[in-house]
C-alpha cells in the first residue's frame, strides 16, 4: 500500500447555505486536508460514532459492522481510492476466510464504518494530489504587515445607486431634528 496515505477526521462542518455537510480529513503526517461533501445523515452517523453516543438500537452503520462480525469478516481499513468527475470512490477492506475483500462503498459510509470499527482511513496518493489543500499555501510568503492600497473609486453604476441615498440624506433637515423632540422648544409651542 505504498500509494496510500493515512488520514484522520479533522472535523465535520455544516454548509450554511445547503443541507450538505463536509468531512475534513487531515493527512496524518502533514498539514494537508481533504474535504468530502456528505449528506446530513452520513455526517450524523459519523458524528454519533466519534462522540461514542450509545443508541438504544443499532444504526445502519452499526448494523453493517455487526453483520461483518457475525460472518467472521474482520474490517481491516477503509480506503478512498478514486476521484472522478468530482465523485469520490471508496472501499471497505475486510479479511474473510484468510483473504482480503474490497467492498465498493461511498466514502461517507466507509468513514462511518471506520470510526465504529476503529480502523485506519487511507486515501490514494492520486486523490490527495488532485483534491487536497494546504492552508498556508495561499498565504503571502513575507511576514511584513499587509500593505494598504489606495481606496478604490466606485464605478459609475455604483455611484448612480449611491446617489439615491445621498439625495435622501441631503433632504433631511438635521438641524431641526433635535428641536422637534424637545417639549419646550419654540417650534412646538403655540
Amino acid at each position: 500500500m505504498p500509494d496510500m496515505i493515512e488520514v484522520m477526521i479533522d472535523s465535520i462542518r455544516v454548509h450554511l447555505m445547503a443541507p450538505q455537510r463536509v468531512v475534513v480529513l487531515k493527512q496524518a503526517d502533514a498539514e494537508r486536508y481533504l474535504t468530502i461533501w456528505v449528506g446530513p445523515y452520513e455526517a450524523e452517523a459519523i458524528t454519533v460514532a466519534l462522540q461514542e453516543v450509545e443508541m438504544i438500537r443499532p444504526l445502519t452503520h452499526d448494523l453493517l459492522k455487526n453483520i461483518f462480525s457475525a460472518f467472521n469478516a474482520r474490517i481491516k481499513r477503509v480506503e478512498i481510492v478514486k476521484l472522478q468527475d468530482d465523485i469520490f470512490y471508496g472501499n471497505i477492506v475486510v479479511e474473510s476466510d484468510g483473504r482480503e475483500v474490497h467492498i465498493d462503498s461511498r466514502p461517507s459510509d466507509a468513514i462511518a464504518i471506520a470510526v465504529r470499527a476503529h480502523v485506519s482511513i487511507l486515501v490514494h496518493q492520486s486523490v490527495m494530489d488532485a483534491a487536497a489543500q494546504i492552508p498556508e499555501q495561499d498565504m503571502p510568503e513575507s511576514s511584513s504587515s499587509p500593505r494598504k492600497d489606495a481606496p478604490v473609486s466606485p464605478s459609475e453604476e455604483g455611484s448612480d445607486r449611491l446617489s439615491v441615498f445621498k439625495d435622501f440624506i441631503d433632504k433631511l433637515d438635521i438641524d431641526n431634528l433635535d428641536d422637534k423632540d424637545k417639549p419646550d422648544s419654540p417650534s412646538t409651542k403655540s
